[in-house]
């Protein structure tokens, strides 16, 4: 695929990306990086890995028989999976992203040559994190709404949709209104407070093309926060993100989302690979443990895909 193909998901036509664009945290998490500062092994180890998690994308493309497979990846570790992806025979959608890791605000990964950046990649989604609360600090809020407003005018003009990954984590007060019960602010409070933060988006003038959302709890919920995401005639759709939930939750989730027609697939990264990764690195790496690995990683793929029902 290219930026301008022409081609956008749909409820019956889905996209199904494996997210891999985890910097700071993969380095952390799986590598022992300290202060996102890794030595050049550790560079070379973490470029590897994402090699392979893609390879066992490729393992499991000959079994998806409907919608189209994506992959989101950076370019700092994953230069060579979007090379990959680039020159592959069969047309994969390619999302990278924008933002710099392991920030609180959304911050451009490379100041003010981001947008150069995307014209030599040249993705079919740039991709935006953020988090935000309506009752976060409204002096940082606004400053990042700017900031999103200048990424989402600069990728409009060269042609680029806009993929925005949206986490709205709770408030001490909101988590107390739950009982401190994290599921409780996921079903009762969460699906409000991301509806208002989309509007706020749309109000500060963000548009994005697809809403990469965590997953809601009720159909009931998921229709709410589509029906801000269609405000004013738009065509934006969404898609359910993973949060490194356990597999049943995904698979609810993705349950959820099926029966509401605006969303259109999901991006799941760290519950397809995360396991697997940390396996190989504590195996000899020889080529049984390379094969354990593409295995693993296709076959969880496969089985969230098996949860889209058509």
């Amino acid at each position: 695929m290219t930026a301008n193909s022409g081609w956008r998901p749909r409820h019956d036509d889905p996209l199904f990306i494996l997210a891999m664009d985890h910097r700071e945290s993969f380095g952390r998490t799986l590598f022992d990086v300290k202060n996102d500062q890794p030595d050049a092994a550790e560079v070379a180890a973490m470029r590897a890995a994402k090699h392979l998690i893609y390879e066992g994308l490729r393992e499991a493309l000959p079994a998806v028989t409907h919608g189209r497979i994506g992959v989101l990846v950076d370019e700092r570790y994953g230069q060579s999976v979007i090379d990959s992806v680039r020159g592959s025979e069969q047309p994969l959608v390619l999302a990278v992203p924008v933002e710099a890791s392991g920030h609180e605000w959304f911050t451009l990964e490379w100041g003010q040559e981001w947008l150069k950046h995307v014209e030599t990649v040249r993705p079919d989604y740039s991709k935006v994190l953020v988090r935000d609360n309506p009752d976060f600090d409204p002096k940082e809020r606004e400053g990042q709404f700017e900031r999103l407003a200048e990424v989402s005018a600069g990728l409009r003009g060269i042609g680029v949709p806009m993929l925005y990954e949206l986490l709205v984590p709770a408030t001490d007060a909101q988590l107390a209104q739950a009982g401190q019960d994290a599921a409780r602010y996921d079903h009762d409070i969460r699906p409000g407070l991301v509806t208002r933060v989309i509007a706020d988006n749309y109000a500060h003038g963000v548009e994005p093309a697809i809403w990469k959302v965590e997953g809601l709890e009720t159909v009931a919920a998921a229709r709410q926060v589509a029906e801000q995401a269609k405000a004013g005639g738009r065509t934006t759709d969404l898609i359910v993100l993973g949060r490194d939930a356990p597999a049943d939750r995904l698979d609810h989730w993705l349950e959820v989302a099926c029966q509401v027609e605006e969303f259109v697939g999901f991006a799941i990264g760290r519950s397809i690979w995360e396991d697997a990764v940390r396996g190989y690195e504590a195996s000899d790496r020889g080529e049984a443990a390379v094969a354990r690995v593409r295995d693993q990683v296709a076959e969880r793929y496969l089985g969230f895909i098996a949860h889209w029902k058509r």
